[in-house]
């Protein structure tokens, strides 16, 4: 690369960071800023560029898989690790604010922590989230990692430990990493089984909820074939 090259580049990140801090940056361009510090020779705009149409978005570059990322030419082992980093960080933070307030009480704040959770296993996962008084996250715990069609819930397992933690509360997630499909027959029947386990020993059941390929986040309590007499009377 020519010495004016090499300036230009400098000066184009420089530019780069500015901007950040201004807040005028697009979506490509910070994706851009992030590969700079994991890729610090080269030009990444068309990197950056070919990320998000590959992918299709910012959200599903920070979702793939480490393997997934590599396979995109030009992105090197660090450079995916950087990437997933800032995803779980930003999970870490999520998890975090979510033991502080009341926070999991908000819709939208509840389906993007739980979309963050699972959205990128390639595999069915469960995770069952034990609430305390307020909706304060006391306990965000894998319950089971199964097949891509297919995770175990075991609802006594999860009763149990509901008691063990002194929980008021839970909100059941998992994920359909090959499908946009809602609940199927056995998610129904389990959450049914689970709801009233739950409900004679006072726990609420908050929320099933189903996050699809697609990152399309299903709530078990909005669904119009579900009896929600049980639900609003707690």
């Amino acid at each position: 690369m020519a010495k004016t090259d090499e300036l230009f580049h400098i000066g184009h990140r420089e530019r780069l960071k500015d901007k950040f801090l201004d807040g005028k940056l697009s979506d490509y361009e910070k994706l851009e800023l992030l590969l700079t510090y994991a890729i610090p020779r080269r030009d990444v705009r068309i990197l950056a560029r070919t990320l998000l149409s590959h992918f299709g978005g910012v959200y599903h570059v920070l979702h793939a898989p480490i393997s997934e990322l590599t396979a995109v030419p030009g992105v090197g082992r660090s450079a995916a690790i950087l990437i997933k980093l800032f995803h779980d960080l930003n999970n870490v933070s999520h998890m975090q604010l979510a033991k502080t307030g009341d926070y999991l009480s908000d819709d939208v704040y509840r389906n993007n922590y739980c979309r963050n959770l699972v959205s990128d296993c390639c595999v069915e996962v469960t995770h069952v989230l034990y609430l305390g008084r307020e909706y304060k996250l006391i306990s965000d715990e894998v319950h089971s990692r199964g097949t891509v069609d297919e995770s175990l819930v075991y609802p006594r397992e999860i009763l149990q430990r509901a008691m063990a933690l002194n929980a008021t509360g839970i909100i059941l997630v998992h994920n359909h990493p090959m499908s946009n499909n809602s609940f199927s027959s056995t998610d129904i029947e389990m959450t049914v089984e689970l709801e009233k386990l739950l409900r004679a020993v006072d726990v609420r059941l908050v929320d099933h909820l189903l996050v699809t390929s697609g990152g399309i986040v299903h709530s078990y309590w909005a669904q119009p074939w579900v009896n929600k007499s049980s639900f609003f009377e707690k």
